[in-house]
């Protein structure tokens, strides 16, 4: 009788084999995505941001530790990019032959206010926030679709019998709600919950899935004293601009969120968990949307 090859919906979620990208890699929640796909398995992890990559040692040393065989290759990318995106997807084929997982976790605020919002700030905001996953839901799926028939000779290597893979967009709540910050960053989260509604009908027969993660208030560690708030290039409205007695007043949890707590969403709909999850949007936010739909959280 013929042995079952491996199946990419495992049991026990494990992404044994997958050969995975994680954009937005030096922001606290991209390293946290990192960690969580290391936890499950992933033979390699593509850590993709515009920093050197001298940036990445204290996360490579540390996922050394807790998952050894979990390979990060740290990538210099502009996510916005036609070209590099291509060239990527490019070297991980020549390299591993397959293409597993794509995070979409670059972003961008740009200004709070809508005067000093221009139309180049505006640009900037779709180019990080939804041409990236544009590109993602473009390039990805026919390098989803490549087989591997045999065993790669790296650690945590298995065959790729069936097409699939999982296209992830980590957005912002303000991918449905106004009011979360600036202009520029509602109408590009908009834009980016579009890419993975309208990525299910092109999908169809590839056998990739596409979802968002919506996160609120997350804690991301950004001091705002005598900060810059035009200049400002998180993903996410920080935690800190709201008091901790507006957190439990508005948060249904009564406090923001942490980077890894949106890392297990993202390990969830990378894995099989999730194999009948498509074009969803998952809402990462303490409850908070569900409490004050209409008011502005910061």
């Amino acid at each position: 009788m013929e042995a079952e090859h491996f199946s990419p919906y495992r049991a026990d979620g494990k992404l044994y084999g997958f050969v995975c990208v994680v954009t937005g890699a030096q922001q606290p929640v991209g390293q946290a995505i990192i960690q969580e796909l290391a936890a499950h398995g992933a033979a390699c992890i593509y850590a993709c941001d515009q920093a050197t990559s001298t940036s990445y040692d204290a996360l490579i040393s540390s996922i050394s530790q807790t998952s050894p065989n979990t390979k990060i290759i740290p990538y210099p990318l502009t996510v916005a990019s036609e070209a590099e995106t291509l060239t990527l997807i490019d070297e991980i084929l020549n390299s591993f032959g397959r293409l597993d997982a794509w995070v979409c976790s670059s972003g961008l605020l740009g200004p709070p206010s809508l005067d000093a919002t221009t139309p180049g700030d505006l640009q900037k905001c779709f180019e990080a926030n939804s041409m990236a996953p544009f590109f993602a839901l473009k390039y990805a799926p026919p390098a989803m679709g490549k087989l591997m028939l045999r065993k790669g000779d790296y650690p945590n290597a298995e065959i790729k019998g069936v097409k699939y893979g999982s296209i992830v967009v980590v957005s912002s709540v303000a991918s449905t709600y106004g009011g979360c910050w600036g202009v520029g960053y509602t109408m590009s989260c908009h834009a980016a919950l579009g890419v993975v509604r309208a990525g299910v009908a092109v999908l169809k027969g590839t056998g990739v899935r596409i979802n968002c993660i919506s996160p609120g208030q997350i804690d991301v560690g950004v001091d705002l004293h005598n900060f810059d708030m035009r200049g400002m290039t998180a993903q996410f409205p920080p935690a800190s601009l709201q008091s901790k007695e507006n957190q439990q007043k508005d948060i249904g949890l009564e406090r923001a969120g942490l980077p890894i707590e949106v890392g297990r969403v993202a390990g969830f709909l990378a894995s099989g968990f999730s194999s009948y999850i498509t074009g969803a949007n998952l809402v990462v936010d303490g409850g908070a949307s569900v409490m004050n739909p209409l008011t502005v959280p910061i």
